[in-house]
């Protein structure tokens, strides 16, 4: 390897490893938001907060795999799965905002159904377990819905993952 491309290599490797890193606090950083409004301020959430809970956690995980998983085919890898992940986030979050707090119910919906399905809301309760319906958990935070606020979590971990992958072709 030529010695400017050794040191593009491990530029690249630091900056995907800073990149990575900034996912996963900032999806874990959005799980323990959720949670502190939830059980210091009362904002109960419903199957499609928990969703989205799921998906940040999920893609925290996946950016800690990156952290751990050195090399350009990990990083790849992981920041593939954490991006689709993320878009699937930012789903989810409009669904929620523009459909789900417009209906009376969502009980058996999507999001009732994957929580259900991973059993999560049985082995994590005070994490997973929805609690109120989607109408009913429509809370803003700033003049800013909650689901908005997921959304652009969302947006800014999927830029920072598109930032990995760009580097590591």
């Amino acid at each position: 390897m030529m010695p400017w491309r050794a040191r593009s290599a491990l530029r690249d490797g630091a900056s995907n490893a800073a990149s990575f890193a900034f996912v996963a606090v900032a999806s874990f950083g959005a799980v323990v938001a959720a949670l502190v409004s939830q059980h210091a301020f009362g904002m109960q959430p419903c199957p499609w907060c928990v969703l989205q809970r799921l998906i940040f956690v999920a893609i925290g995980a996946f950016a800690l795999l990156g952290l751990v998983w050195r090399g350009a085919a990990g990083s790849r890898v992981a920041a593939s799965f954490a991006l689709l992940l993320a878009i699937a986030g930012v789903a989810t979050a409009f669904w929620h905002y523009f459909v789900a707090t417009k209906s009376a119910s969502c009980n058996l919906t999507l999001a009732d159904r994957v929580v259900g399905a991973t059993q999560l809301d049985r082995l994590l309760p005070d994490v997973f377990e929805a609690r109120v319906s989607c109408a009913d958990g429509a809370v803003d935070l700033f003049g800013v819905p909650y689901p908005m606020w997921a959304a652009f979590a969302f947006v800014v971990c999927a830029i920072a993952l598109l930032r990995i992958l760009r580097a590591s072709v």
